[in-house]
């Protein structure tokens, strides 16, 4: 028996039918996995959110389309493995909103820039890349240490991250202003910082301590990249569980 698509081609209600039956059907088989995402995602120690110095340097990131040219995704391939350091994880993602994983580079990837060079290097390298790397290409970004930092909303930048699941504490939000300062200053106390964020690097990033710049956040969210995991813990079998 032959099927005829003269119903659907000359009956308008019919046609309306299918097509809201075969959306239906497409958006099921997309949301459905969303409510079982907590579970497919591997479990890993040593991540965190964002403190809040480094979640405004994300955003910066962002703002500049840092990612257009730099991804932070390491393929499980020798060639990319040799290069840049252990594959990415998946969980390694689990607090981005959106995730940072790109699909090309025009410069290297970055998902283990974090420590690999010193402060230093980084503010001259966005100053004026060549003068650290000839052959760049990458525009420069001096306007970011004559830029104060506005971080009046981060309390609130927090608690909407709250929302969308990252599980910042109301302590976190509470005391969110006074972490991102004392971060940029090495003699400040910094004990709350670390006990809420370990690991995160405390620095007076650009070298400026009369004021926090969009600079010191960037810097700050260059220098966490890849260093919160301890990869030689992570066994593939653990991934599994």
């Amino acid at each position: 028996m032959r099927f005829s698509h003269a119903i659907f081609e000359t009956k308008t209600l019919v046609l309306a039918g299918a097509t809201l039956v075969t959306v239906a059907i497409g958006g099921i088989v997309e949301l459905v996995p969303l409510f079982t995402i907590e579970t497919t995602i591997e479990r890993v120690s040593g991540m965190r959110p964002y403190s809040p110095l480094e979640l405004m340097g994300r955003d910066i990131y962002i703002r500049e389309g840092c990612y257009l040219c730099h991804s932070q995704q390491i393929r499980p391939m020798r060639d990319e493995v040799e290069r840049y350091g252990h594959y990415s994880l998946a969980a390694e993602s689990m607090y981005d909103h959106p995730f940072q994983w790109g699909s090309k580079r025009t410069g290297p990837d970055l998902a283990r820039v974090g420590g690999k060079y010193s402060n230093e290097w980084h503010v001259a390298h966005l100053v004026q890349p060549k003068s650290v790397v000839p052959e760049s290409i990458m525009p420069a970004y001096g306007f970011l240490l004559e830029r104060p930092l506005d971080y009046r909303r981060i309390e609130k930048t927090l608690k909407a991250q709250q929302v969308i699941g990252v599980p910042y504490s109301d302590e976190m939000a509470a005391n969110a202003k006074a972490d991102l300062t004392a971060q940029t200053d090495p003699e400040a106390d910094t004990a709350g910082l670390a006990a809420r964020y370990p690991k995160a690097v405390i620095a007076d990033f650009d070298g400026n301590r009369a004021r926090v710049t969009e600079m010191d956040a960037l810097v700050a969210y260059l220098q966490m990249m890849g260093t919160l995991v301890k990869f030689t813990d992570v066994k593939p079998a653990d991934l599994k569980q």
